[in-house]
């Protein structure tokens, strides 16, 4: 039985869609312990693809990696108030080592600010030694009630970003910084679109003054928040005694940023370009950006004529030949195909006699047909124009699914017959939108960049409103 056949609709049940295109892609497979999850090769290597390119832009801001402990003392996590109270229900403890209880409980790290803040209250003294600028890539435990793979697990890899500094203004541009880098990300390599813009008092990072994010729209219409970037103020910076003597002699606390990509990001991935065949990975990240699949792995002839397609094309291009001889043509085309490569090459006696491949796209199903003698140029072409148009498909979903309401009953309607992202005038107000919240689900998401600067109406209180903002059901 081919693996499309095994794959539900996506248009049906989309949890068990979701959870069936990660298991026969190869992507991952569940942990043995309660909303934990292996990442199998195919998918630890999309992974990768996103370290690399992510580490690239962060070492460039002058930002070093460093690894801090995975065990928090308890007394650190409840130095910062707000901090530890938005933590609490998802902590994991330690209560004995050794086969002895342990003088102070151990929290297994949610986040680090406080592992590494209490270092920094060591290493600054003065301005001469900000800014610390420093990012871990590490794996963080949240002890989550309801898991889906990758979207929210137990335990899952990140990135995260901690900067000190010796101005406010300072720490804001790094904060901007932050997002922007995520949503420059987002849009080359994972063709996602979204919007950037400040979560609402609500939504924020537990013990941060303003939490910035990228908010992308799913093809069911609920959101996914793929990223965030903090400004901590002095939250932190005061209770852990990050203080420096200033360049006339006075004594400062230090002005911080936090920000973090996880795993996240691939279950978004899955969700936003996947379709009902499986997934379809955009080639910037695609582990295998071309497959060849022979007709006849037994035929020396053929099987030599790929061997030349692939020289021409390895060491620029991502490539492998299917040799599986135990497989159907048919199967492994929709093996492939369901793993989301982005262009699967159809070697037949008909092709190999022509010096001709026929490459089928995945994102758009089309077939084409590429001479050999100039497969190398052929293929990078199709790949950047894959890239492009998925891109470009994102774009459109997500103007097509921005839509505006006036007051809460056109709100209410958008989000019965629509769903996706509803753009109001609102001003931030923690009881109106825990309101919101409990008869619709749907919660602010951001307040975008993009949209700011006229004046409207508050969708919900009628009182004069300048700021714009998005909300939407979400994962």
């Amino acid at each position: 039985m081919s693996s499309k056949k095994l794959l539900p609709p996506k248009t049906g049940d989309l949890s068990d869609w979701y959870t069936s295109v990660i298991a026969l892609a190869d992507l991952a497979d569940y942990g043995p312990a309660k909303g934990t999850m292996i990442i199998r090769p195919y998918g630890y290597a999309i992974w990768e693809r996103v370290v690399s390119e992510l580490d690239a832009e962060i070492k460039l801001k002058g930002v070093d990696n460093a690894y801090f402990p995975l065990f928090i003392p308890m007394s650190l996590l409840q130095k910062e108030a707000d901090h530890v109270e938005g933590f609490a229900p998802e902590l994991a403890v330690v209560t004995h080592g050794g086969g002895e209880e342990l003088e102070e409980k151990l929290v297994v790290r949610p986040t680090s600010e406080t592992i590494m803040y209490q270092s920094y209250s060591k290493w600054v003294q003065s301005w001469r030694d900000l800014p610390i600028l420093i990012n871990q890539w590490n794996n963080v435990v949240r002890w989550e009630k309801r898991t889906m793979p990758f979207l929210r697990t137990s335990e899952f890899l990140w990135q995260e970003g901690h900067t000190a500094h010796a101005t406010h203004s300072e720490a804001e541009e790094m904060q901007m910084w932050g997002i922007k880098t995520y949503a420059k990300i987002y849009r080359d390599f994972f063709a996602m679109d979204g919007y950037e813009g400040y979560k609402s008092k609500s939504e924020r990072f537990a013990g941060a003054d303003n939490t910035l994010t990228y908010e992308s729209l799913m093809p069911s219409g609920k959101a996914l928040q793929a990223c965030t970037s903090h400004d901590l103020g002095q939250n932190f910076s005061r209770p852990f005694d990050i203080s420096f003597q200033d360049k006339e002699g006075v004594m400062q606390n230090v002005w911080q940023t936090s920000w973090g990509f996880s795993t996240r990001s691939i279950g978004g991935l899955v969700l936003a370009h996947g379709d009902d065949n499986g997934l379809r990975l955009p080639p910037k990240l695609a582990p295998i950006q071309v497959i060849i699949v022979p007709v006849k792995p037994q035929d020396s002839g053929l099987v030599e004529y790929c061997k030349k397609l692939y020289d021409a094309l390895n060491g620029q291009v991502r490539v492998k030949i299917d040799m599986r001889d135990d497989e159907s043509f048919g199967y492994r085309l929709n093996k492939w195909e369901v793993k989301g490569v982005p262009l699967i090459f159809k070697i037949g006696n008909k092709e190999a006699e022509a010096g001709q491949v026929t490459a089928k796209r995945r994102f758009d199903g089309i077939d084409v047909a590429i001479d050999a003698s100039e497969v190398l140029t052929a293929t990078l072409a199709q790949l950047s124009d894959i890239q492009d148009t998925m891109l470009k498909a994102s774009q459109q979903h997500l103007m097509a699914e921005t839509r505006e309401a006036k007051n809460y009953a056109e709100f209410k309607t958008i989000l019965k017959e629509h769903r996706g992202f509803i753009k109001v005038y609102w001003n931030d107000d923690p009881i109106i939108e825990k309101q919101i919240k409990d008869e619709t689900k749907a919660t602010s998401r951001c307040m975008p960049l993009s949209l700011q600067g006229g004046k409207g109406i508050d969708f919900m209180t009628g009182k004069p409103s300048k700021d714009v903002w998005l909300f939407a059901q979400s994962y």
